[in-house]
């Protein structure tokens, strides 16, 4: 049996393009964000920010096609974080007090944050669950600890870096979170 060549695959709801590029994940999750939007903005003649805080619109509908399987498609061409940034900035404009407002001003009385603090925060939660055990993974498929020896400096649980060549490489979740897992304090670390 020969296998066909696509150059896009649709995996349990993530597309896959056959450079790795996550452009076209990145356009498909912000037009269906947008589209529930719409659907908002159609029910809702105004939307105070009380409201907008509740999960019922922003961080249960909306968001979460942002942030689907973050951890596997993150993008990492600007164009794409702006695509993804630009659906949370239109969302903010929802709230009609806010809307002439500038974004950081909007985020922080809304309580948000941008998506690219969310999905490292996500990566940096993810790591701690894998490095600690508290997930089903074997650790040692994504990380291997550094030998510290003699190192005064950083936490017990600093990962190994290994050197890459390859540009696609450095995005990959096991690659990017290594610098911001070792420069976390041993109190965060340590946390439950």
């Amino acid at each position: 049996m020969q296998l066909t060549s696509v150059k896009e695959e649709k995996d349990l709801g993530v597309y896959i393009m056959d450079n790795l590029k996550t452009s076209l994940q990145c356009t498909k999750a912000s037009s269906k964000a947008m589209s529930v939007m719409r659907l908002i903005k159609r029910n809702f003649k105004s939307i105070d920010i009380e409201e907008f805080n509740l999960p019922v619109l922003y961080k249960a509908y909306i968001r979460p096609h942002l942030e689907y399987c973050i951890q596997v498609w993150l993008p990492y061409l600007k164009k794409d974080t702006e695509c993804l940034e630009q659906v949370q900035r239109r969302a903010t404009k929802l709230v009609g007090s806010l809307r002439k407002k500038p974004y950081e001003v909007r985020l922080k009385a809304l309580q948000l944050t941008t998506l690219e603090k969310r999905r490292l925060r996500g990566d940096l939660i993810e790591t701690y669950k894998i490095v600690t055990n508290k997930e089903n993974i074997e650790s040692a498929l994504f990380f291997q600890l550094a030998d510290t020896g003699h190192d005064l400096r950083g936490h017990s649980l600093k990962l190994a870096q290994p050197r890459n060549t390859g540009r696609v490489r450095r995005v990959f979740f096991s690659q990017r979170v290594l610098v911001d897992w070792n420069r976390l304090p041993q109190h965060v670390v340590d946390a439950p």
